[in-house]
């Protein structure tokens, strides 16, 4: 995991509160898939099957573990000229991701979200706000050096 990273600048950009609840994740997913078709990057496409699945692991993590009742997440996608930059901010500032996660027990029925998005993103981090934190994550698109 890396700490921050500095974005690059995009040229397309899509940001959303949503509401901190498993609607709320669900939506985040189908909204990222959506934009990113608009966008040229196929529904059925590899890129596209894993932006969707770090979205929707972030995005459920957003809503349980840095929920604060009240508040709402964000998610962020910029798509750059070699990147996509995929950014979930959430209020809850006490809690922050592990920096290298560990596997769950075998029998557990949670705790591999990030071990995801470790495995399918090319860099991921997290970067303090004042009030919460951002996870991201980055995606080199395909053709572009990594």
């Amino acid at each position: 995991m890396l700490i921050q990273a500095q974005p690059a600048t995009a040229t397309r950009e899509f940001t959303q509160r949503l509401s901190a609840t498993p609607r709320g994740a669900r939506l985040a997913r189908r909204l990222a898939r959506y934009h990113l078709d608009s966008w040229g990057i196929a529904y059925d496409s590899e890129l596209s099957d894993v932006a969707e699945a770090i979205v929707a692991e972030l995005a459920a993590n957003a809503a349980t573990h840095g929920r604060v009742p009240g508040r709402d997440f964000e998610v962020r996608l910029a798509l750059g000229v070699d990147t996509l930059r995929i950014e979930m901010t959430d209020t809850r500032t006490e809690l922050m991701p592990p920096e290298s996660p560990e596997p769950p027990d075998a029998d557990g029925e949670s705790g591999r979200g990030l071990m995801i998005v470790a495995a399918l993103a090319d860099q991921w981090g997290v970067a303090a706000r004042q009030v919460g934190k951002t996870v991201w994550a980055h995606l080199s698109l395909p053709g572009a050096s990594r």
